[in-house]
């Protein structure tokens, strides 16, 4: 039921995403590089603190932050053994046969349009930064949709500033 008294959490929202995101050691910092870095050959003046400003405004639109909040949540109850099977080895054993990871990251890096998929695609296959670690840390903690956000985030960051700048 719908109920037409609620008023979305932004701002808890944010919060969530962004303290997931902290308590597993990524900051919007480790993201703004990454988009950084995939501008920084096209926009060769760009600004790290442009990207960071980029960064933060990416992290607080509603698309991203319910996306994010989902995948992250669904790593944190993987890695508490609080999903039912076989829903939780297919999370723990990053199936990759699964993609629903990359699903829910194609909803945000296309928040931008087709340059943050193509972007994302790339950010995917190239695993550098904290992509890759999140990516090959096998500690008994799920990655699965982790690795995936933080750099579909990075891409629609990335799509963003080639909108502004073309």
């Amino acid at each position: 039921m719908n109920n037409k008294d609620f008023r979305f959490p932004d701002t808890a929202a944010y919060n969530f995403v962004v303290n997931a995101l902290k308590d597993r050691g990524v900051t919007y910092e480790d993201i703004a590089n990454m988009a950084y870095k995939l501008q920084k050959k096209y926009i060769p003046d760009i600004s790290m603190e442009e990207v960071k400003k980029d960064t933060i405004d990416v992290l607080h639109k509603r698309e991203v932050l319910n996306n994010a909040m989902v995948g992250l949540e669904l790593d944190r109850l993987a890695t508490q053994g609080l999903l039912k099977e076989p829903l939780e080895s297919i999370i723990m054993n990053d199936s990759g046969v699964f993609g629903v990871d990359e699903g829910i990251a194609l909803n945000i890096a296309n928040i931008y349009g087709t340059i943050g998929i193509t972007n994302y695609g790339y950010v995917d296959r190239d695993k550098s930064g904290v992509v890759k670690k999140l990516d090959e840390e096998k500690d008994g903690t799920s990655n699965t949709f982790i690795d995936d956000i933080v750099g579909a985030i990075a891409s629609a960051v990335s799509a963003k500033i080639a909108h502004r700048n073309n």
